[in-house]
């Protein structure tokens, strides 16, 4: 049975890729400190067979004696408000984090999948962003203690893997959406939602005619385990995400439409470097993975929202 170790595992994404890999016959360690995780996210698998999970900061030094075939590096605060509430942190973990390891995967010999961002590409100039499309990033702006940790990691993966051979595969990841993201940690799905079941206005930064795609978590999930598992994809970066393109204002209107909400939209001032325009180009990973999301934005809409409303009501 092959060993996985995930950091950030109890995050949104990183508790739905160890439900994932536990599916697939997996051993799964899980490495989070809980500073934007929380256990709740695992807690139906504490005292599960072939699951362990470990409090412990990613930046400190990583040393573990069983075999560990696969590492992916989840560990990161992802919503502008987490990184903006821990700006040195967050680029500690996408620095020394992202050292510590890919030293690991280098003594175990290991295959190491990174999480990168579609904020690489910053404000982009190409649309839709391709995987060979360098990014238009602002390098001392609000936003850089998570993109520019993001650009950093990645070129530390890639030295790894030149230097040392380390199978090393790069995730860019798009706008994801399900249960257990944070009703407070700013990403627009869940602050509309809470919003719009709270009887609150929605609050629309700008005019609302910036874009974004988005993936429901099971298609995304996927996509990264098939690019964890299958041979021959050695130093590939691969965005991952829907590229169905929504402007804010629409996604403010469908929820609205499927909460029968009486919320009104409202509009403040848009906040320092966000980009305008957000749409994958997937067509490496279609071709890579045979990657294609399959859930619409409404049908993922309809599925998580009841989850949501528990956590509202209660």
């Amino acid at each position: 049975m092959r060993t996985v170790l995930i950091t950030g595992g109890a995050g949104f994404l990183g508790s739905h890729l160890t439900d994932k890999f536990l599916n697939e016959g997996w051993n799964v360690i899980v490495l989070d400190n809980l500073l934007t995780g929380s256990i709740d996210n695992i807690s139906h698998l504490l005292g599960k067979e072939n699951f362990k999970f470990i409090k412990y900061d990613v930046t400190d030094y990583l040393f573990f004696e069983e075999d560990i075939d696969l590492i992916l590096h989840f560990a990161c605060p992802a919503s502008p408000f987490d990184y903006f509430q821990h700006p040195i942190h967050t680029m500690k973990v996408d620095s020394l984090g992202t050292l510590n390891t890919l030293g690991l995967a280098r003594n175990k010999n290991a295959r190491y999948v990174f999480a990168s961002t579609s904020e690489i590409y910053g404000s982009p100039q190409v649309h839709p962003q391709t995987e060979d499309y360098w990014g238009n990033v602002n390098p001392i702006g609000v936003r850089s203690v998570y993109d520019e940790a993001k650009r950093f990691s990645e070129a530390m993966c890639m030295a790894y893997h030149r230097e040392h051979g380390i199978d090393i595969r790069i995730a860019r990841i798009f706008n994801t959406y399900g249960t257990r993201m944070k009703l407070t940690d700013g990403r627009v799905i869940p602050t509309f939602i809470s919003q719009t079941l709270s009887g609150k206005d929605i609050t629309i930064f700008g005019d609302g005619s910036h874009t974004r795609s988005f993936c429901y978590v099971d298609d995304l999930t996927k996509g990264i385990y098939d690019l964890s598992d299958k041979p021959g994809l050695e130093g590939d970066v691969l965005n991952l995400g829907n590229p169905v393109e929504f402007t804010i204002k629409s996604l403010a209107e469908m929820i609205i439409s499927i909460t029968d909400s009486g919320s009104k939209i409202v509009y403040k001032d848009i906040p320092e470097d966000d980009p305008p325009i957000r749409r994958p180009d997937i067509s490496k990973a279609k071709k890579l993975l045979g990657f294609s999301p399959y859930i619409s934005l409404e049908d993922g809409l309809k599925n998580i929202i009841p989850w949501f409303r528990k956590r509202v009501d209660g």
